[in-house]
């Protein structure tokens, strides 16, 4: 389709002058956009991915759902955030977009187990082999703080910071 297009244009353009047949090829170029790669990532986790060396800025569209940290050289560490969908442009110093991708974040799934009680009870538990309470995004409200809370003040005791 891509080759036929242009083909198009130009017989067209021949019979039809050369504004038209600007038209014609202006029109056939943008019914065909380029699709964005796209790259997954798990939420809470993260991938180390390498842009353009010359990328001064990136931007990520919903960044509840990604989180994007510029390093040296292009390189880039890409974080899930929640589930979802977003894109990831790269600019160069000017301002112009010189790389663009679509970004999936999915839910690990190859340890974690989902028991589900009723339309509103959902619990999760990491089985990496035993398992243990794993507090996951979409978790019932009263299991998910109180996880992730124990998490957190097992967290600070390690640090030397203050308990809740």
């Amino acid at each position: 389709m891509r080759r036929l297009l242009p083909r198009l244009a130009k017989g067209l353009a021949a019979g039809l002058g050369p504004v038209a047949g600007l038209l014609i090829a202006t029109s056939a170029a943008l019914a065909a956009p380029e699709t964005p790669p796209v790259v997954t990532v798990f939420v809470d986790n993260a991938k180390v991915m390498r842009l353009p060396e010359r990328t001064q800025t990136i931007i990520v569209g919903n960044p509840i759902i990604a989180d994007v940290t510029l390093q040296k050289n292009g390189v880039i560490v890409l974080t899930g955030k929640s589930f979802g969908s977003t894109n990831l442009i790269a600019l160069d110093g000017a301002g112009a977009m010189i790389a663009e991708t679509t970004i999936r974040v999915d839910a690990a799934q190859t340890s974690v187990v989902t028991v589900q009680r009723g339309a509103l009870d959902r619990n999760s538990y990491s089985c990496t082999p035993v398992c243990q309470p794993s507090a996951q995004l979409g978790d019932a409200a009263e299991y998910y703080g109180s996880v992730s809370g124990q998490a957190d003040a097992r967290r600070k005791m390690a640090t030397g910071g203050p308990e809740r």
